[in-house]
């Protein structure tokens, strides 16, 4: 005759595993990394963005304010100082910035000298081309002006979001440095024209 023992009793439920405090080390220095690049990377700049010391970027655009198109080249403007204006009718800083920097330039053009030997370039962003000329018109700008009106060169070229921006390039094509903002009067432009002049005047 077989016998069936009974059953014994249930074994008994181990315990859920704990995590090794090797891994919760781990992932506690791998977060903290994370963050650390995150808020680093916040706010600077692509690297290929345009930088002081660099070379200024190439670029062409139809000039509306005369005939033809304007044109600025990484090698320089035949060794020819350059500055590059950012600005546009929607922006309220620029209408304030522009009038007398433009005032600055006709100034410097008519009393002849290394200032008036600093090419001058502005670059219209955003602007439907009515706008953009009658802006210009009322700052009394005189120089040539480059129509970006999707960005292409303010924001693609130069990287820049909004503006003004201002532009200070020397007679080599590589940048001297960059304003940010409406930080210019004509007493501080003029004085970062003749930065870019040989003799300083």
């Amino acid at each position: 005759m077989t016998t069936v023992d009974p059953p014994g009793p249930e074994p008994a439920a181990l315990p859920p595993r704990q995590p090794r405090k090797i891994f919760l080390l781990v992932g506690v220095v791998v977060a903290a990394a994370l963050g650390v690049g995150l808020f680093t990377s916040v706010g600077t700049n692509n690297s290929g963005a345009p930088h002081q010391g660099g070379p200024v970027p190439a670029f062409t655009g139809t000039n509306l304010n005369g005939p033809g198109s304007v044109s600025v080249s990484s090698s320089g403007s035949n060794g020819l100082p350059t500055v590059l204006l950012f600005f546009g009718n929607w922006c309220d800083a620029c209408h304030e910035e522009l009038p007398p920097l433009a005032a600055a330039v006709r100034h410097q053009q008519a009393a002849g000298g290394a200032l008036a030997r600093v090419r001058v370039v502005g670059i219209d962003s955003e602007d439907t081309t009515g706008n953009a000329k009658a802006f210009i018109k009322s700052s009394g700008v005189t120089f040539p002006v480059a129509y970006d009106p999707n960005l292409d060169i303010t924001s693609g070229d130069f990287y820049f979001t909004g503006d003004p921006f201002t532009v200070f390039v020397n007679g080599d094509g590589t940048i001297n440095k960059i304003v940010d903002g409406a930080q210019l009067n004509a007493a501080s432009f003029t004085a970062d024209e003749r930065a870019l002049t040989p003799s300083g005047t």
